[in-house]
């Protein structure tokens, strides 16, 4: 059933390559088996290698990741820091906006309330004119009567007209026209210089304290005698002189000087009042504020317009510097000649009203 080869030579070869082949394979096993330890042992420490390698990267991995937290956590911290800084300045904004907010309406609603009055104004703008210029003739009115400030009361005037003139109404022309009458009436007034009178009694009054009065007067010291000499025949010397020509000479110059200081001691004057001369220093004194007092009393009646009182004071002034003072002095002649200088100022003016003026704007209000 089964062939067999026919040639039979080919039968041993076959059988001695079948022998041979075992024998090959052997040596090239252990061929084989010879290196492989020291690839083993390479292996080995390659693994090593990577095994330290994985190792030390894995531990500079570790501490990167720890630095990397760390940085990560103080980052946080500080996010968080800022994070709650920015809500506590958002909460401060928010009350900021709310504040302004607040102000702005209030601002509108003030201008609002602006807009509204100057409506009003604007549409009364007349009567606060008119309200005004009332006002202002009726003080001038009572300077002009109470302290006769004619001055005073011309400015009040020129202020109205200017400012009626503005509002540019005819009108207001019959109010201007009054007012306009007013003021030529004051500048045909006669001018009474108030103030330079005033100013004359205040020079007075601040040279009262150094005028000389009677009971200040003292005895002059005595004077040296005075000898003439001849210039021709001088007296002779002393050495030259007898006895008796010496003797007549020291008689005849003491007597001159015992008379020269008797003259000195007795001084004999006419004085119309004895007892201005027996002045102790508290009535002297009192003398003086005396004459002070009836100074300013003229200076306040002055001002005031107060003729009778004015007068009075005055001359009594004049009368106290006549009795209490040394006339002869030059500084008592200047004072009394200020005081006639004031004296012959005339107050007793009738200052006029300003009622045609005020009537004026009264009617215009009425007729409104």
């Amino acid at each position: 059933m089964n062939e067999l080869p026919n040639n039979p030579d080919h039968t041993p070869s076959t059988s001695l390559a079948v022998q041979k082949a075992p024998m090959r394979t052997g040596g090239l096993l252990q061929t084989l088996q010879r290196p492989l330890p020291l690839a083993v042992t390479v292996l080995a420490v390659l693994l090593a290698v990577q095994t330290v390698s994985s190792h030390s990267r894995i531990n500079t991995l570790r501490r990167d990741m720890a630095q990397s937290l760390q940085k990560g956590n103080a980052v946080n911290a500080e996010t968080a820091a800022l994070a709650r800084e920015v809500a506590d300045t958002a909460k401060e904004l928010q009350v900021k906006v709310g504040v302004l907010e607040s102000r702005q309406s209030e601002a509108q609603t003030q201008q609002l309330a602006l807009e509204q009055l100057y409506q009003d104004l604007s549409k009364n703008r007349d009567e606060w004119a008119l309200s005004e210029v009332e006002q202002v003739l009726n003080t001038a009115s009572q300077q002009l009567q109470l302290a006769g400030n004619v001055q005073g009361a011309l400015i009040a005037l020129q202020n109205a007209d200017r400012s009626l003139g503005r509002s540019d109404k005819p009108q207001f022309l019959n109010i201007r026209r009054a007012i306009g009458a007013d003021i030529e009436r004051l500048k045909a007034m006669p001018a009474v210089d108030l103030a330079g009178v005033a100013l004359r009694l205040d020079n007075v009054i601040a040279q009262v304290d150094t005028l000389p009065m009677l009971s200040d007067e003292k005895p002059l010291l005595p004077a040296a005698p005075v000898r003439s000499l001849r210039k021709k025949g001088a007296e002779p010397a002393p050495e030259t002189l007898s006895l008796g020509q010496r003797m007549v000479q020291t008689w005849r110059n003491w007597s001159q000087e015992m008379w020269d200081d008797v003259r000195q001691l007795v001084r004999v004057r006419s004085v119309d009042t004895p007892e201005a001369l027996m002045l102790s220093p508290t009535e002297s004194f009192f003398v003086r504020e005396n004459l002070k007092l009836r100074l300013l009393n003229a200076r306040l009646a002055l001002l005031s317009r107060n003729e009778s009182t004015f007068r009075d004071d005055l001359a009594s002034a004049q009368e106290i510097l006549l009795k209490y003072f040394d006339t002869r002095a030059r500084a008592t002649q200047s004072a009394q000649g200020a005081l006639r200088q004031v004296q012959a100022n005339d107050l007793n003016i009738e200052m006029p009203t300003l009622s045609e003026s005020l009537n004026a704007v009264r009617n215009y209000k009425a007729k409104g």
